[in-house]
């Protein structure tokens, strides 16, 4: 196994093992639910960069469909009195499905014409939120059931550590399978992908369908553990933040997405005081990053795990 494969396991490995530890140190406090509001950014970041990082696909509308399997979820458990632990089958599902038809319907186009129909999702989607106020209560908010009977952070922490090494080990596990290689072929170089034989719409709509799944996975969660839903959980500014987290974490390396954000989420709720500074910074990194290091923070890690490593073989 060479160098990359081996900083590919050991670093998001590292990675894992201080997560646990955190609250072990930092105890049940505002810095604890920093960490999980930036963990939520982070793993939506890594279904982000599962199609934009694999298959080149940009998706604009990918808060709306954090937002769909939130609200799916939050209002079948309100609605019918069904356990939250049941109802993450449904987000998952729902969201799912939507990505699944919107790929149909628009995976088969090129450039910038799938991402425009995300955008028009994500409105549709923002809109609907607002507007279809006897059921999702429109701006008032739904109020919907906890996970948890707990005042306590830590256990909501431990579930969402468990989720985001869940969905780093399925989408890791298919980039490594025959579907990896597609989809590899298919962002690299789509003319090249046909002139193999490769079916490059059947793999876009898996990828697009499971990124999608990934949102409403992450959006369950978001429901209950913030136990309200407003609008702007689909608003297309979340999209922007995502896509910010993801390309400067790195662009192919999913777990960059979580370290990226754990850096940068937790500056901007400093700068909470002057929130019309956000997306400067956001944009300053972006700038820095495919200016100095195009492979992102998970780039500049391997960097510096295989030269620590290098140096500590050569002595």
């Amino acid at each position: 196994m060479n160098i990359e494969n081996k900083s590919n396991i050991i670093l998001p490995l590292l990675v894992l093992a201080l997560f646990l530890l955190f609250p072990v140190f930092y105890g049940d406090g505002y810095l604890l639910r920093i960490m999980i509001t930036s963990l939520i950014i982070g793993i939506l970041g890594m279904g982000f960069d599962f199609t934009g990082g694999f298959i080149n696909i940009v998706n604009f509308g990918y808060a709306a469909f954090m937002g769909i399997g939130a609200y799916s979820s939050g209002i079948i458990a309100t609605r019918f009195g069904i356990s939250p632990w049941l109802t993450v089958f449904a987000a998952v599902a729902v969201s799912g499905l939507v990505g699944f038809l919107l790929g149909l319907l628009t995976l088969r186009l090129r450039g910038i014409f799938a991402a425009c129909m995300a955008w028009f999702l994500a409105l549709v989607a923002h809109s609907l939120a607002i507007n279809w106020v006897g059921l999702t209560r429109g701006s008032s908010g739904l109020i919907v059931p906890s996970l948890l009977r707990t005042p306590s952070n830590v256990p909501f922490y431990y579930i969402l550590i468990g989720l985001g090494f869940f969905i780093y080990v399925v989408l890791s596990l298919l980039i490594n399978s025959q579907y990896g290689t597609a989809f590899s072929v298919i962002g690299q170089d789509l003319e090249a992908s046909h002139a193999s034989g490769v079916n490059s719409t059947k793999y876009k709509i898996i990828n697009f369908t499971i990124s999608c799944a990934v949102a409403g996975l992450v959006g369950w969660f978001y429901a209950h553990y913030f136990r309200i839903l407003t609008p702007d959980v689909t608003h297309t500014r979340q999209t922007v933040e995502i896509l910010a987290i993801a390309y400067i974490g790195g662009r192919g390396s999913l777990w960059g997405s979580v370290i990226s954000a754990l850096i940068v989420f937790p500056l901007l709720e400093y700068l909470r005081p002057v929130p019309e500074l956000r997306l400067i910074v956001y944009g300053f990194m972006l700038i820095l990053v495919m200016v100095y290091y195009p492979g992102g923070m998970a780039s500049l890690l391997k960097f510096v795990y295989s030269s620590a490593k290098n140096k500590v073989l050569s002595q």
